[in-house]
């Protein structure tokens, strides 16, 4: 039985994605898109899709009963550098639309949630190096605490009521298909734009900013891939770590230059440098490789490569 699946924020950087390689692999019926505003994408057009606010409980158990769905994947929230500036509209959107689909799960009217956390939920007194799945997080931004605070909420809704909920923390995610979307990391997406057009780059972070980062072909498959291993390949259910690659903005640019020769960036930092400053540089991820058998196949070379191509 394939399953009927909701996807809720589906046309934001990840759902765009997610939701037509869902499409792919259960059918397009099966797969219902929604999100706070009907606009004329791929998403849209491609398949079943209704308008929701992910803050409307009613309105998600409406289309839960109508299309019988019995898995939510829970995409929709403000991101880092957009959070920053609305404080209490983010956490009231991260928080508030995990309950409604927690509390779906937990009256037996869905089976299983994906919910996605982040590296934000680390802090400035996190070991920056090989972060460990289990580790100090004292996050430092509206987008952290909220994600912490999910992971805490996540775990006690399987501990005290048996909801199966899945969750990793993504890293940086970078795609051709989607424009930045708010995050700390988006300087990786919008590096290779501006490359391409205008072969120069502002770079608003500084040149030795190591982050962890992954291509969203990777994540979308870690999404999946979790959401079908068997419940009981699912040890951890706060979040996985989850990793790739990590690299600064100089390595970035200098493998950018191999494709584009005349392209030059130089050094702008903003607010967002103290966010990336509270993060980690790179992740420890033998937990989620060990129980449900993650594997990443781009690195920084082959990512690069397959962005230029996609965007030229």
């Amino acid at each position: 039985m394939n399953p009927k699946i909701l996807i809720i924020g589906a046309c934001g950087q990840i759902g765009t994605e997610l939701t037509q390689k869902l499409r792919k692999l259960y059918g397009t019926e099966n797969v219902i898109a929604s999100d706070i505003r009907k606009l004329n994408t791929d998403v849209v057009n491609s398949g079943p899709f209704e308008v929701v606010n992910a803050l409307d409980f009613n309105q998600i158990e409406h289309l839960v009963e109508v299309h019988q769905i019995t898995d939510i994947y829970l995409m929709a929230a403000l991101l880092s550098a957009t959070a920053e500036k609305n404080p209490a509209f983010a956490w009231d959107l991260n928080m508030n639309s995990l309950f409604h689909v927690l509390n779906l799960a937990k009256a037996k009217k869905i089976k299983k949630i994906f919910w996605p956390s982040s590296i934000a939920v680390f802090g400035p007194t996190t070991p920056k190096e090989n972060t460990p799945q289990y580790t100090v997080m004292e996050p430092s931004t509206v987008y952290g605490i909220s994600k912490q605070a999910g992971e805490r909420w996540c775990e006690y809704y399987h501990n005290i009521y048996g909801v199966d909920v899945r969750s990793i923390r993504y890293p940086g995610l970078i795609s051709w298909s989607t424009p930045p979307g708010g995050g700390t990391t988006d300087y990786a997406v919008d590096i290779f734009y501006k490359a391409i057009a205008d072969k120069k780059y502002e770079c608003f972070l500084s040149s030795e900013t190591k982050m962890p980062m992954m291509y969203m072909d990777d994540a979308i498959d870690a999404t999946i891939n979790i959401m079908k291993a068997p419940a009981e390949k699912i040890k951890i259910h706060s979040s996985y770590n989850l990793a790739a690659m990590s690299f600064t903005p100089t390595e970035i640019a200098n493998e950018i230059k191999k494709h584009i020769p005349e392209f030059t960036i130089t050094y702008e930092p903003d607010f967002r440098q103290k966010i990336a400053d509270s993060w980690p540089a790179s992740i420890d991820d033998s937990q989620a490789r060990e129980d449900w058998e993650w594997k990443h196949t781009f690195d920084l070379e082959s990512m690069t490569k397959d962005m230029i191509e996609h965007l030229s």
